[in-house]
């Protein structure tokens, strides 16, 4: 770690210190350009203003993975102890404060969150072990929900003009999502619209109150009615676990979406920008590029808060106990020091930080690396061209504190006619594939979930 200070140093004091505000028109353009700028004025960690917010912001990869592997000794996701909130200094209406005090295991340490984790562990079990039932089924409903989705985009012929971020990146994994709740189409489709409002849109808070009042109905459903689903799992791991606590942990699920949506989104952006990727569509050769895309490009490019719980180093400063410590992984990527280990090849691709490290690791990072790579291989299946409507150096990037993901991905499409899923029957549980269902299950139309979907198109 560099450090231009010595044991001795006193502890720094944030709010006296210059901030340069993060989320500007640069940021959003170019946020290398902004980590680079931090780098060369303070090292791996610099004082920022996070929309009116003191915060530090550490940008070195050893700093960031020091922290996220912590186990809650030093640092803390429990926003109790962030000494500024305590002390009511954190305005009531800041933006991101709703996210920050959630009381879920994504912002719990020590024996609840491993509590909590465990449960989430053994609720995915089942949908992300290699060869399970549940992963099979899975699997073919991700390749329909694919071709569905498709099917709305090419209604009005085989080539033309998509937006894959509204069409395809963000609805796919809402309706991954809906499978694994086991919720009904009928159902679903306010739930959908809500995880949408939550995320983007000016009744946030509506939003997740629905979202928490459905999810915690669903939790009383599931608990009396058990189902092959993630809530029923959930349940199953863990008998102490009450209906709120699940509701609180389905939430979670708000920000995989996302994340994941934006996952896809910037992998489509490295395909359809490189030629080369129609060569190689194998499964092998997808999930690297999704590793690649994770490395270069993060669709979760900074994390939410770590709360320092004594006096500690980090960087060349010393943060002081309960200051709030942002890691941004998109930054401590593009630190100087990991690409030179990445060229020296002491470290691969896979040493990438887009699934996190330690005790908060991402649970779902199977699942959310199969969804990409199933995605974009259909996609690469089903289109015969698929070109960029606007040049690469004119997308516009979605302005967040915490995902770099294209606000829109306007692309010019050719179906491949051959690639047109034939209507068949509908299969039956255990039942060896038909030629129409090999990969991707049932082909037959289904009304009600195309109506959905054009609902969907609708409300975004």
């Amino acid at each position: 770690m560099i450090s231009d200070r010595t044991s001795g140093s006193p502890v720094e004091n944030l709010i006296s210190l210059p901030l340069e505000p993060l989320l500007t028109r640069d940021y959003e353009t170019d946020p290398a350009l902004v980590h680079e700028r931090l780098r060369a004025m303070y090292g791996p960690v610099a004082p920022v203003d996070l929309l009116g917010v003191p915060v530090w912001f550490a940008s070195g990869y050893d700093e960031v993975l020091h922290v996220m592997q912590n186990h809650g000794d030093v640092w803390s996701k429990r926003v109790d102890n962030w000494r500024a909130y305590a002390e009511g200094r954190v305005p009531a209406d800041w933006p991101l404060l709703s996210l920050m005090a959630a009381d879920n295991s994504g912002f719990h340490d020590g024996d609840r969150h491993r509590r909590l984790r465990g449960v989430w562990d053994e609720g995915l079990r089942p949908f992300q072990t290699t060869g399970s039932g549940q992963a099979l089924r899975l699997e073919r409903a991700m390749l329909r929900f694919c071709d569905d989705l498709i099917g709305v985009i090419t209604e009005d012929g085989p080539s033309g003009q998509m937006d894959l971020v509204v069409q395809y990146g963000r609805p796919f994994p809402l309706l991954v999502a809906n499978h694994l709740l086991g919720v009904a189409l009928e159902r679903g489709e306010e739930m959908v619209a809500d995880h949408w409002r939550l995320l983007d849109g000016p009744d946030s808070a509506g939003a997740y109150q629905r979202l928490y009042a459905a999810l915690l109905e669903l939790a009383t459903l599931k608990r009396h009615r058990r189902g092959d689903d993630l809530p029923s799992h959930m349940l199953d791991a863990d008998a102490s676990l009450t209906d709120e606590e699940l509701a609180r942990e389905l939430l979670m699920l708000a920000g995989f979406l996302d994340f994941t949506g934006s996952l896809i989104c910037n992998v489509i952006v490295e395909v359809v920008t490189n030629p080369g990727m129609r060569e190689t569509v194998s499964v092998g050769a997808i999930e690297e590029t999704v590793n690649r895309v994770a490395l270069l490009n993060p669709a979760l490019a900074n994390l939410t808060f770590r709360y320092a719980r004594t006096d500690v180093r980090l960087g060349r400063f010393v943060i002081a106990a309960g200051d709030p410590v942002m890691l941004s992984v998109s930054g401590a990527h593009a630190d100087p020091r990991f690409a030179s280990a990445l060229r020296d090849t002491i470290r691969s691709t896979r040493a990438h930080l887009a699934w996190g490290a330690g005790p908060h690791r991402c649970p779902s990072r199977r699942l959310a690396t199969q969804m990409a790579t199933i995605a974009v291989r259909r996609l690469l299946d089903r289109f015969s061209s698929l070109q960029l409507a606007v040049p690469a150096d004119r997308l516009s990037w979605r302005p967040s504190p915490f995902i770099r993901t294209p606000r829109s991905l306007p692309v010019a499409y050719r179906l491949d006619q051959s690639s047109v899923p034939a209507p068949g029957p509908r299969q039956e549980a255990g039942a060896g594939p038909s030629p129409a269902a090999e990969d991707g299950g049932d082909a037959r139309p289904r009304p009600g979930l195309l109506a959905f979907l054009r609902k969907l198109r609708r409300r975004q």
